[in-house]
């Protein structure tokens, strides 16, 4: 019998290189301060030598909204499996060791490929203010023959985040995604990812969501820039026509979430994805993640200990059976 998953996701793959600098190594290396800046290659390996000394005392962690999201369902002891792309270097086998840390599942063709593991440079000055580099590295070349149809067969969701329709190779694998998951009804779950994506990328996401989909996961501006307006009866029916369920978070005032059937963002479709997967109504799956993204705000970075996530369902569940 073919191994069950309760979360197929495919997504970026980053590799975090955090270190300490002080404002004139960024005046000489001639980066903005408290920017992302997008880096090709070359400048990468530029950025990487003027750094060499830092570099020693740097911290790498494993990153990217999807894998952080897949990263919280595991740990929360969900099965999950995640296509991505790595490069066959050390950054490439850090981030797959930190997949398997958390148990979650890869094809291992992925570790093959002979380019560069995608990086996030975090540069951080002594004001705490904090400044990015993003070098894509091999997720420029992800593409519809990175999904594994045999996997989503045996999900009950598939997962992605709107950052993938950036680039035609990697919308080319989310419609993939799509249509195998309709085939075999498997649920399809999407995060919009930034409202700058929603206004540069309306027709290709009106591609994607012509069909309804079963889940949908945005912020309060997301959901005002698909919508194009702030009056929240609107903002439910206009949703209502491309999601049969959808949760809209809203900081401090928790969340909405409609049955119709950064970052603490990542964690808490990580947690809602969780639920649903296990036996959980939307309502309790919704009171989980807003425990589980409220207590990451209250944490340093964007993903929890599995220690820590299991407390947190122990606590969850607790206070269901309490109402």
């Amino acid at each position: 019998m073919a191994k069950h998953y309760h979360v197929y996701a495919v997504g970026t793959a980053f590799v975090d290189i955090e270190m300490d600098v002080i404002d004139d190594d960024l005046k000489k290396i001639a980066i903005s301060k408290g920017l992302m800046t997008y880096v090709n290659e070359e400048r990468q390996e530029q950025l990487l030598y003027c750094l060499r000394h830092h570099l020693v005392h740097s911290n790498r962690t494993s990153s990217g909204s999807t894998t952080n999201t897949i990263i919280a369902i595991a740990q929360f002891g969900g099965q999950t499996f995640y296509s991505c792309q790595v490069g066959n270097d050390d950054n490439g086998r850090f981030y797959l060791k930190d997949l398997q840390t958390a148990d979650v599942n890869y094809h291992i063709e992925n570790h093959k490929d002979e380019g560069i593991t995608g990086t996030y440079l975090v540069m951080v000055t002594p004001d705490a203010e904090r400044t990015h580099c993003r070098f894509l590295g091999v997720n420029e070349i992800q593409s519809e023959y990175d999904i594994v149809p045999e996997v989503i067969a045996a999900s009950d969701y598939v997962y992605f985040e709107a950052y993938m329709i950036t680039s035609l190779s990697t919308f080319a694998a989310v419609i993939r995604l799509c249509e195998i998951a309709e085939l075999n009804n498997v649920k399809i779950a999407m995060n919009f990812s930034d409202s700058d994506i929603i206004m540069t990328f309306h027709d290709r996401l009106f591609e994607i969501l012509k069909k309804p989909i079963d889940l949908l996961f945005c912020n309060r501006n997301e959901a005002i820039s698909w919508c194009q307006t702030d009056r929240i009866k609107i903002v439910i029916n206009k949703l209502k026509r491309i999601a049969r369920t959808f949760v809209i978070t809203r900081g401090a005032e928790g969340a909405l979430v409609y049955d119709g059937t950064q970052r603490a963002g990542d964690m808490f479709a990580g947690a809602f994805l969780f639920g649903i997967t296990h036996g959980q109504d939307y309502l309790t799956a919704g009171n989980l993640a807003s425990l589980a993204a409220a207590t990451v705000v209250s944490n340093y970075g964007s993903r929890l200990s599995a220690e820590k996530q299991k407390q947190l369902l122990v606590q969850s569940n607790h206070l269901q059976q309490k109402t």
